[in-house]
């Protein structure tokens, strides 16, 4: 019993962690500047003048003004629901509300070098299920994610064509996943679980809480090269990164299932305990003391992929600005992940994630000197493959649409607001592993739906 709920905690912080925490395609977050996000997050080749630079291509902090100070919020309102093959039943995700912070400084030393001090939270998004009904509640009901990237950043301006610039980035994660125990599932004794005893499927007795932190260091380098008068190109590399969650700590609860044992049942006769023993009254031990379900923790070594993104802009006419960028992302190195435990061997969880290619094109237009206009779009596939699309990333291929407005507010003002539509694809998925060790498509059981609106105000002031 220990083995099992041990494991399963293992997979929930998988879960927690690795796809929603590494996924920019899931629960990940390109919108750390409001200007940027109105473009739909395009912009390599030609970044805002508001700092966020240092996050897209950290060689666009030259040549902004002696110094920059932003700082903004995206509200994101995500939604989704999974509907069950079988029964038809459709469960709505609990209704969430996110603000996610965005805060930049740069400063140009002279007319040559720039320095910059970004910090922004590229990870911070929830899923939620009702612990009580949801079919899935037995793979999580609750998935967490909170970070914080630090981000110090050098640029140089090599020619009045060419500059370049780069950052390390300092990343804090804090991770939780909330997951209930499924009695028909769960190893009672040798070679036996629970549905061969007779115990129905669904049959919460434990509830477990996981919570993890850790750290991980990498680097962000870009270059902008002015092509022609009216056209720049745009190359920016995000290394990838390892995030260690040492020591997670999971908190382990007991439910009571309420059964009552009848004469006969094979649990009675193996313990010599009488008829009309309660279930909970025979578990219960397994949860104090020296029991098998007492408190436990973990840790694992988190691979982030790296990024590289290419991007074009061209100045159509003096007020008309059009961009594009291509984005690789590498997530063919997230294969495996390897599990660490005080007690157990260690577990490897096998995810086989592709690597996506996503493309982002916007413009702007220039009404005059005090407003500018900005649209966008932009699609990517999933990385996660059929068979690991779960309640904890029920991820799926994007279309993405973008609007914004920049406004002058004075000579050292300026506001930038935008608004962003998700509509993800339609997605088979599974709300069990179907007692599968590795997972396949035999067990996806319905469909994931998911789409989100977002809202993004940045204000910037120049000094």
């Amino acid at each position: 019993m220990r083995r099992f709920l041990v494991w399963l905690a293992a997979g929930a912080l998988v879960g927690a962690v690795a796809p929603t925490g590494l996924a920019a395609q899931g629960y990940g977050i390109y919108e750390h500047g409001t200007c940027m996000m109105g473009r739909a997050g395009a912009g390599i080749a030609s970044p805002c003048a508001d700092g966020s630079a240092i996050f897209y291509n950290p060689a666009g902090i030259t040549g902004t003004g002696k110094g920059i100070l932003s700082a903004g919020v995206t509200y994101i309102g995500p939604s989704g629901d999974f509907t069950n093959d079988v029964t038809g039943v459709t469960t709505e995700s609990e209704p969430l509300k996110f603000f996610v912070p965005h805060l930049y400084w740069t400063r140009d030393l002279d007319q040559k070098y720039s320095v910059g001090l970004g910090v922004f939270a590229p990870y911070g998004l929830t899923t939620e299920w009702d612990e009580n009904t949801f079919e899935g509640r037995f793979l999580g009901y609750h998935s967490e994610i909170q970070s914080i990237y630090i981000q110090p950043t050098f640029a140089i301006r090599v020619s009045d064509k060419f500059r370049i610039g780069g950052g390390f980035d300092y990343t804090i994660v804090k991770v939780a996943l909330h997951q209930r125990a499924d009695l028909y599932s769960t190893t009672l004794s040798a070679g036996v679980t629970g549905g061969n005893l007779g115990f129905a499927p669904g049959t919460d007795f434990a509830d477990i809480k996981l919570e993890g932190d850790g750290t991980g260091v990498g680097f962000n380098v870009g270059a902008i090269w002015q092509a022609a008068r009216n056209v720049s190109v745009g190359l920016k590399y995000l290394s990838q990164q390892e995030v260690y969650v040492n020591k997670a700590d999971a908190d382990i609860t007991q439910i009571n299932t309420g059964i009552i044992l009848p004469a006969g049942h094979p649990l009675l006769i193996q313990l010599g305990l009488p008829a009309g023993t309660p279930l909970d009254a025979i578990l219960a031990p397994r949860f104090t003391g020296t029991g098998a379900l007492v408190d436990q923790t973990g840790s694992t070594k988190l691979t982030f992929p790296s990024q590289l993104v290419f991007g074009l802009a061209v100045d159509a006419t003096p007020k008309i600005k059009v961009l594009a960028d291509v984005q690789w992302v590498n997530w063919a190195k997230f294969e495996t992940l390897a599990l660490q435990f005080e007690r157990l061997p260690q577990k490897i969880i096998v995810e086989n994630y592709e690597n996506t290619i996503g493309v982002r094109v916007g413009g702007e237009y220039a009404i005059n000197t005090n407003y500018t206009a900005r649209l966008g779009y932009l699609s990517h596939g999933a990385a996660a493959p059929d068979q690991t699309v779960t309640p904890n990333l029920p991820e799926g291929p994007r279309n993405e649409f973008t609007a914004g407005l920049g406004a002058s507010l004075g000579q050292k003002l300026h506001l930038d607001l935008a608004y962003q539509y998700i509509d993800q694809a339609d997605r088979r998925g599974r709300t069990t592993d179907g007692g599968m060790a590795e997972p396949t498509t035999a067990v996806n059981n319905g469909l994931y739906t998911f789409s989100a609106h977002l809202i993004g105000a940045t204000f910037t002031y120049k000094f």
